[in-house]
């Protein structure tokens, strides 16, 4: 007996759910209709996909081991379906791009301008989140590519695109009492109070140098994931932030905040775009990754 598409698919929603009734009710179907629906599956495999448990079922070993494959087979149908509706209705269709705070900063305005203009009846949903959050998505196919830093390895299963380097330093208000100095060490920045987003990679980063070099963490003041906040309470305190200097540099003049070259704190990290490997790419993606990439060298080259 082959195994049917629709079996497949209220498999994995009984997976998902870990309770038939649930399920069923999820599908709008009958719980009946739904346990046939499973035995057939079982029996065109030869196997137990679950066992029950008083609060529902629970997959077997093979089952766990079949979801696997299923979740795959899942995707790559997303994939076909999308390609169709590209060929069929010739138009770029749907976009959905996820990017980090950064890169929603200072690529994705230009860019998205561009593409729309190129392609306006685009449907486009952006999603801006951390790094990890957007590979995670990435990878279960809720995004078809991502902006972001790259801060740990992320595996064969995604291709990556290398766009520019940040190049990370201190920064200060105009007034603060190291603005004038022009040698510091990690010693003269750490007593000092900080403005950070705690979660992002570069806080983790001078967190983790902080303890290498024998320092307590960064006396945390101010917790915000708004670069625009983050800004102006520095430029109007004394309080230290640690930034790209493409960041830094957007600030407004008015502002007056000053780049402190601390050796021990110089870092530099890659901003990267990055898709599923052998996932379906629509004209739309496409034409987004070359904009991207045009964008990347032109601020590549402002930073010059």
């Amino acid at each position: 007996m082959k195994m049917g598409l629709r079996d497949i698919e209220y498999f994995a929603v009984v997976a998902e759910h870990r309770h038939v009734g649930r399920a069923a009710e999820a599908l709008g179907l009958s719980q009946p209709a739904l346990s046939r629906s499973l035995s057939r599956l079982e029996q065109s495999l030869d196997t137990k996909l679950f066992t029950r448990t008083p609060k529902g079922v629970e997959l077997t070993v093979v089952g766990a081991a079949f979801l696997s494959h299923v979740q795959r087979l899942r995707l790559s149908l997303e994939d076909i379906e999308h390609e169709v509706q590209d060929l069929t209705k010739g138009r770029a269709g749907h976009l959905r791009v996820g990017a980090n705070s950064h890169a929603n900063e200072h690529v994705l305005p230009a860019t998205i301008g561009t593409l729309l203009n190129a392609a306006p009846k685009l449907n486009l949903k952006v999603t801006v989140a951390s790094t990890d959050a957007l590979v995670a998505a990435l990878r279960n196919g809720q995004l078809d590519l991502i902006i972001s830093g790259i801060f740990s390895p992320t595996g064969q299963d995604l291709v990556q695109l290398h766009l520019w380097d940040d190049d990370y330093y201190v920064y200060a208000s105009a007034d603060h009492r190291l603005a004038a100095r022009k040698r510091l060490s990690i010693a003269d920045v750490a007593p000092e109070r900080w403005a950070l987003t705690p979660d992002a990679p570069s806080a983790l980063w001078l967190h983790r140098t902080f303890q290498d070099h024998g320092f307590a963490p960064p006396k945390l003041m101010l917790e915000t994931s708004s670069l625009s906040l983050r800004l102006r309470v520095v430029a109007s305190s004394n309080l230290l932030d640690f930034l790209p200097r493409i960041s830094g540099r957007s600030a407004p003049d008015a502002l007056r905040l000053v780049e402190l070259r601390v050796k021990e704190l110089a870092w530099r990290r890659p901003l990267v775009a990055r898709y599923r490997r052998g996932a379906y790419l629509s004209p739309a993606a496409k034409l987004f990754i070359d904009i991207l990439k045009a964008t990347a060298r032109e601020i590549a080259a402002r930073r010059r």
